[in-house]
């Protein structure tokens, strides 16, 4: 994150460690909790940014807020789905694949849509011009998870009529969009798949970085990556107040700069079509088993 919420894992232990300490004092307090989960393949944890989102949220509601990390986007869904935490900033890949346990209750925008899309990036001295020219690469993906960063690669190989497993050379993941970056401008992959608003991002916090590396190929435009409720916390108080805050974020000092910090506009309530793209890509891989 740093500024915004892009992937850091060094510093994500020691965030949480903060937070730790803020959500025993508002245990102390007998505040009611939020019980909210993050994960550092779309964000990253940055100490500021996530005092200004409990800030806002008890401001906005009086709630309280308790942050829980894990690595990857199945470890957060299965908390979801043992009702351990009452929400999480997900993909819309993980929401879709459990549609009657997870929904979809807020999403965000960027650049004034509720839309982002997925970037396949390369090191900024190769002359390689299209998707085809990448292959025999060694390539970096996100999350077997994630949308941006795994699925759509997949799918549009498919798409190419090609076998995603023999096109690539060698493929591993970074579980971080920024290490998806990290791992192209540093010469450990040929190639990589990234979420295209972390990207752009990166543009303004981390410009040399950037630099060292440029886009190839960029997808369709899709839902972008929701706030999720599991099953256990749909129409609970904790719902309630947390969508109020989102929706809300503008109307405080400390929300307006979390929307400062994460480079978005604010958040609106999903649409029935949100996520048809996903649902379009999962199927087209599902079918070829």
């Amino acid at each position: 994150m740093e500024t915004p919420w892009l992937v850091s894992r060094r510093g994500i232990l020691a965030a949480f460690t903060g937070l730790a300490a803020i959500s025993a004092a508002s245990g102390a307090k007998a505040r009611a909790a939020l019980r909210f989960g993050l994960t550092p393949v779309f964000l990253d944890n940055d100490w500021q940014l996530l005092e200004r989102l409990s800030a806002h949220i008890e401001e906005s509601t009086g709630l309280g807020i308790e942050y829980v990390q894990r690595r990857t986007y199945k470890e957060v869904v299965a908390l979801l789905l043992l009702g351990e935490i009452d929400a999480a900033w997900l993909c819309g890949y993980p929401l879709l694949q459990y549609p009657n346990r997870l929904e979809a209750v807020a999403i965000p925008l960027w650049q004034g849509r509720p839309l982002y899309r997925s970037y396949l990036i390369t090191a900024d001295d190769r002359t390689v011009e299209d998707f085809a020219a990448l292959r025999g690469d060694v390539h970096a993906y996100s999350d077997p998870d994630s949308n941006s960063g795994h699925l759509v690669t997949v799918a549009r190989l498919l798409e190419l009529g090609e076998r995603p497993e023999q096109f690539f050379a060698r493929t591993f993941f970074t579980f971080g969009h920024r290490n998806v970056v990290r791992a192209v401008a540093r010469r450990l992959a040929r190639s990589g798949s990234v979420d295209g608003y972390v990207y752009d991002a990166l543009a303004a916090t981390e410009p040399e970085l950037l630099a060292r590396t440029r886009v190839v190929w960029r997808s369709e435009w899709h839902g972008f990556p929701p706030v999720v409720v599991g099953s256990e916390a749909r129409g609970t108080r904790a719902e309630a107040l947390l969508l109020r805050a989102l929706f809300d974020i503008t109307q405080t000092e400390a929300g307006r700069e979390v929307l400062r910090m994460l480079q978005l506009d604010g958040f609106v309530p999903p649409q029935p079509d949100s996520f048809d793209s996903i649902a379009r890509l999962m199927r087209l891989v599902s079918e070829r088993g």
